[in-house]
């Protein structure tokens, strides 16, 4: 049976472009308007893996997905996939020619921090209004001609929608990768992809410090792995949303899920009063070719 996977749409965002890049044709895409409704779908087996933006080089994590995970619907990351980034500059083609004289700019959030330079040397003091994708950016603008008005999408969508690129490679920075996740409501269903090699394996865990507050307790936390070398690839903190100063930790472990050391360092925590959760075990997938930009 053939496999559908959910993406952040409509079709020619980032998120589409990755899920192409990793599943090939052998899936049937549904996209989603929003990275809620998306994992919504998921975790009611409407859709068999979900796909949505995690973190950006420039821009850093996804917030709302990590939330989301953490608060709505526990869904494990099986995979993990890192695309790198190209943001361009498009009008509809009744405006190729006089496109320095828009007057509003669509786009993701995202998108529009990734281009803070080029807005404010070419655009300063212009509105940008906010898409929930820069596919949804793109189309906005594709269907309305008469506006003087702009969208920050990649070339898919410039070619999806009818777009004229009139500026590309519109980003602050060179180095501009996003990290998308592949979800699923098991963790031991995984998906090899056809078309990519894994390069690494990761775990990710949510800890939560002790209630008591305890002195020290983050530096007894990372001592947990560093003993065992196990190498940290990241640790963020976000609000619990009980309260001012309550926060989870999200940490990237450099090897999958084992018998001894994960399990042990685990084991420590819980035993110092911390609330350790697994997100996820699975392979990281990186796409050499440039798609697009994120979200």
């Amino acid at each position: 049976m053939t496999k559908r996977i959910g993406f952040l749409g409509p079709r020619a965002t980032f998120t589409h472009l990755a899920v192409q890049s990793f599943f090939g044709n052998e899936v049937e895409e549904v996209s989603y308007s929003t990275i809620p409704q998306c994992i919504d779908a998921v975790a009611e087996g409407k859709i068999d893996f979900a796909v949505v933006p995690t973190e950006n080089a420039l821009e850093g994590s996804v917030n709302l997905t990590f939330d989301y995970l953490i608060h709505e619907q526990p869904l494990y990351i099986v995979g993990e996939i890192v695309a790198p980034i190209e943001q361009h500059f498009m009008v509809h083609p009744s405006r190729k020619n006089d496109w320095e004289k828009i007057t509003r700019v669509y786009s993701h959030p995202h998108a529009i921090a990734q281009c803070h330079k080029f807005l404010h040397q070419n655009f300063k003091g212009i509105p940008y209004d906010t898409a929930t994708s820069t596919g949804a950016a793109a189309r906005h603008v594709s269907q309305h001609p008469d506006e003087a008005v702009a969208a920050i999408a990649n070339e898919l969508a410039a070619k999806e929608y009818g777009l004229e690129i009139v500026k590309e490679n519109i980003h602050d920075y060179h180095y501009n990768h996003t990290r998308f996740a592949i979800l699923h409501p098991s963790r031991k269903l995984e998906y090899t992809s056809p078309h990519l090699t894994p390069e690494k394996e990761k775990t990710t865990l949510m800890i939560t410090l002790p209630a008591d507050d305890q002195s020290g307790a983050l530096h007894q936390v990372l001592s947990a792995f560093t003993w065992r070398k196990l190498n940290l690839s990241k640790i963020e903190s976000r609000p619990m949303k009980t309260g001012l100063g309550n926060y989870f930790f999200i940490i990237d472990i450099d090897m999958q899920l084992d018998d001894v050391l994960i399990p042990g360092a685990k084991a420590e925590l819980e035993a110092l009063g911390c609330s350790v959760k697994l997100l996820g075990s699975y392979e990281a997938y990186s796409i050499k070719k440039n798609i697009g930009n994120g979200v």
